[in-house]
């Protein structure tokens, strides 16, 4: 592994002015299960790694009934899960949560860090993109805030400059007759990594009858996590039954442009697209009524 620096400042500002020295040559360490990796393997060539668990707004884990939950960026998974009320309130993200990794990652791994990587197969950002999840990004120029679904540009590539990090994420307060699911296939239990993802949440409407509004989310089937609005608009103002379920299916398949790798071939994985959004918009569809 290459030499490098090693900061743990204990405000935004301080890490802010740290990463504005260093530019790309330093990047924020939120759990390091990726980073630290790409470090040690010579994949990524750095002088300066910033520790952001000891800054307060990444580490924050809190809940607003009025403007929701806020998920600072360091917050490793397990406290999402182990926090009941939160868990209960945001079920696909309850789900991806306990897929990044085992229980040893899991201590470590964080969504933020999940989503800086921006692997199109991260398990965190379909689920996020399906709970409407917004970025809140410190920079020297002050915060902006950008949808998940805009965040990654390419693999491994996103909207952060060099002197930003990504500060927490926020998601707005479950409505009533909400449910959300997360799930994926992987090719075997040693291969933790998704062939496909797909992340749905739906809000009925008061009588439980058709779906009021809805998300649909993809990873690894393009060059980045995709939000898929014609999945949705098939199913929005409708009865979820069998039949506009495929239909939702048949877009998400549509919107699918997925390559060739050793985990499955481009066709297999547009298959399982269309296997995937069924059965996560039924689960989802379960839990809403259960809500």
């Amino acid at each position: 592994m290459q030499a490098f620096d090693y900061a743990a400042p204990k405000s935004l500002s301080e890490a802010v002015s740290l990463l504005q020295q260093k530019g790309e040559r330093a990047r924020i360490l939120s759990g390091g299960t990726d980073l630290i990796v790409q470090v040690r393997e010579s994949n990524r060539d750095l002088d300066l790694i910033v520790d952001g668990k000891k800054i307060r707004e990444l580490m924050e884990l809190s809940f607003d009934p009025q403007t929701g939950l806020t998920v600072g960026a360091s917050v490793p998974c397990f406290r999402f899960y182990e926090d009941t009320q939160i868990s209960s309130m945001y079920p696909g993200l309850n789900d991806a949560a306990l897929l990044i990794g085992g229980i040893q990652i899991q201590s470590r791994a964080s969504f933020g860090g999940n989503l800086c990587n921006s692997s199109p197969a991260a398990d965190s950002i379909p689920a996020l993109i399906a709970h409407s999840a917004v970025c809140l990004i410190a920079g020297p120029k002050g915060t902006r805030r950008v949808p998940v679904e805009e965040f990654c540009t390419a693999p491994g590539k996103n909207v952060l400059q060099g002197d930003e990090l990504l500060v927490s994420l926020h998601i707005p307060p479950p409505p009533h007759n909400f449910g959300a699911h997360y799930l994926r296939f992987i090719p075997r239990n040693e291969m933790d990594i998704a062939v496909v993802g797909c992340g749905v949440s739906i809000e009925l409407s008061p009588d439980q009858q058709t779906v009021k509004q809805a998300r649909v989310a993809l990873g690894a089937v393009a060059p980045t996590p995709l939000l898929v609005q014609e999945a949705a608009a098939e199913i929005e103002g409708k009865e979820l039954d069998d039949s506009v379920i495929n239909k939702a299916a048949t877009a998400a398949q549509a919107a699918a442009h997925p390559i060739s790798d050793m985990r499955g071939t481009a066709e297999y994985r547009v298959h399982l697209t269309g296997v995937l959004t069924r059965r996560a918009l039924k689960k989802a569809l379960e839990r809403a009524k259960e809500d």
